[in-house]
């Protein structure tokens, strides 16, 4: 479906209303929180699904042909041919027949029809070109096989469209939005989504609050631009949408300036009335026109190799460094006294603020624990004698192991920061305008930055400049095989560097 072009006036781009007139913003205490998301995108379980209907189809057949006593693994591949082919034509065909695309109108009756018309089609064509070219030996053991599969996928696809419609239905498997412009496109934005659930529009930010409604379709006016971005619910949020008419570039150009440095993404939904935007890619929000102005639309492929690399190595690393880790804890308890652990407050993904474990390797402090921390020196009088040791050595970072399997971080990505952190007396976060850029990924144990030596405090502004240069090209280069090479990189890069304090 194609978005209407709307004519809009450039000098107001309001919802046709009469507000009373205010002057005072609202304050950004909006009741409801964004809802908490599935550990598994929308994209992410069509990926599931085609996974699982290929290995329950492959399943399905070997029993179903071996119920009529034939065993295809012991047939010649000539005669395992078509049992062989049968599952790749079912697979292929419930795709071409749309079986994957899970939509929160549609109903569970009308998804399984896809999903079982497709499998027929596609094993049905394989048991007519058998018939056709004279393999009919095992062709009632394959017409057997072809009915089991038929009811495992029903089956499959009925469970799918239930759990997809239930977790949409509470808003877990869409995106938190809020959007900027309390517009005439925000108006059709959010209509269009009361049937589709594809977001969970959370509410509405605009700088010009004596024009705007108190809310649109249901979706309260929270407060300005500025409200938003000290929102301390804004780590929630996936994206932020821009609806102001492209017709007024002056302010879509303002808008943009100011949200750039968010690590969400941001994107402006177009009328596409007179404006073309240059180098973006086209995405769609809810069946609109958008074009993404800060980050990329999301590789769910990608995220879900990283996270099963994530969860299968590091489970298997903390299971190896076990023992070391068991042996450093009794060393931390006889060195000096306090806890073994320090759990420091730090930035993740999306600026979202989460504990941080470590090994403890100096005086207990409660308000470094609580991010008010000042970065180490050389021979920091601070460092505990075994903390120098496993400063040299990062075995202070092993037990970041658990927020990996946690969720919370990855074995690759940039470094997470204590929340604010100085450099020159200057927060971090205004020396360069890309830092909330870095947090567009989960933080890393190791990263691009690390085994390139940016690490350890940052005591200048030209370091803390090199050390976000590094993530922001990693973040551009992340791939299986990149994060591989860096995790393979680490253990040389910090053991044979004495040089930089950490």
């Amino acid at each position: 479906m194609k978005a209407q072009s709307a004519k809009f006036d450039p000098a107001t781009d309001y919802v046709p209303a009469s507000p009373p007139a205010r002057t005072t913003t609202y304050k950004a205490d909006f009741q409801n929180k964004p809802p908490k998301r599935f550990p598994i995108d929308r994209s992410g379980i069509r990926y599931i699904a085609r996974t699982v209907d290929v290995a329950a189809i492959i399943l399905a057949t070997y029993i179903g042909a071996l119920n009529q006593g034939v065993d295809i693994l012991a047939l010649s591949l000539i005669q395992a041919l078509p049992f062989v082919a049968a599952p790749i034509a079912a697979f292929f065909a419930i795709r071409m027949t749309g079986g994957y695309w899970f939509a929160y109108e549609e109903r569970a009756l009308t998804h399984l029809s896809r999903a079982v018309w497709g499998a027929m089609a596609g094993m049905g064509a394989i048991i007519a070109i058998s018939i056709a070219i004279g393999m009919s030996e095992n062709l009632m053991a394959l017409v057997h096989a072809a009915n089991l599969s038929l009811l495992t996928i029903a089956g499959l696809h009925v469970s799918y469209a239930m759990a997809v419609h239930a977790l949409t239905e509470t808003g877990q498997l869409s995106d938190n939005v809020v959007i900027v412009g309390a517009t005439n496109a925000a108006s059709q934005l959010i209509a269009r989504n009361k049937d589709e659930r594809e977001l969970n529009v959370v509410g509405i930010f605009d700088d010009r609050l004596d024009r705007a409604p108190k809310s649109i379709e249901g979706v309260d006016v929270i407060g300005t631009v500025d409200d938003l971005l000290e929102w301390d619910r804004l780590p929630d949020i996936d994206r932020v949408v821009v609806t102001v008419t492209s017709t007024a570039q002056k302010r879509v150009r303002t808008l943009i300036d100011r949200l750039r440095a968010l690590p969400q993404e941001v994107i402006l939904v177009l009328d596409l009335d007179g404006f073309a935007p240059e180098s973006t890619s086209v995405g769609s929000i809810s069946d609109s026109p958008a074009a993404y102005i800060s980050g990329a639309p999301k590789d769910a492929r990608r995220a879900a190799v990283k996270r099963a690399m994530d969860i299968g190595l590091g489970s298997l690393m903390l299971a190896g460094f076990a023992p070391i880790m068991a042996i450093v804890a009794v060393l931390i308890k006889l060195d000096s006294p306090g806890p073994v652990f320090f759990r420091q407050k730090r930035h993740g993904f999306n600026n979202q603020i989460i504990r941080v474990w470590k090994f403890r390797t100096m005086r207990p402090d409660k308000a470094a624990e609580e991010g008010k921390i000042v970065q180490t020196q050389s021979n920091d009088d601070r460092v505990t004698k075994i903390g120098k040791f496993l400063r040299k050595t990062s075995l202070d970072e092993l037990p970041q192991l658990l927020n990996i399997i946690a969720g919370e971080m990855s074995l690759v990505g940039p470094r997470p920061h204590a929340v604010g952190m100085t450099s020159e007396e200057t927060e971090v976060h205004n020396i360069v305008g890309e830092y909330a850029h870095r947090h567009r990924m989960k933080p890393g144990l190791t990263g691009w930055a690390q085994i390139n030596g940016s690490r350890g405090p940052v005591h200048t502004k030209e370091l803390v400049r090199e050390r976000v240069r590094l993530d922001m090209e990693y973040v551009e280069k992340a791939s299986f095989w990149f994060d591989f090479y860096v995790i393979l990189m680490t253990a040389p890069c910090l053991l044979g560097d004495s040089k930089v304090d950490r």
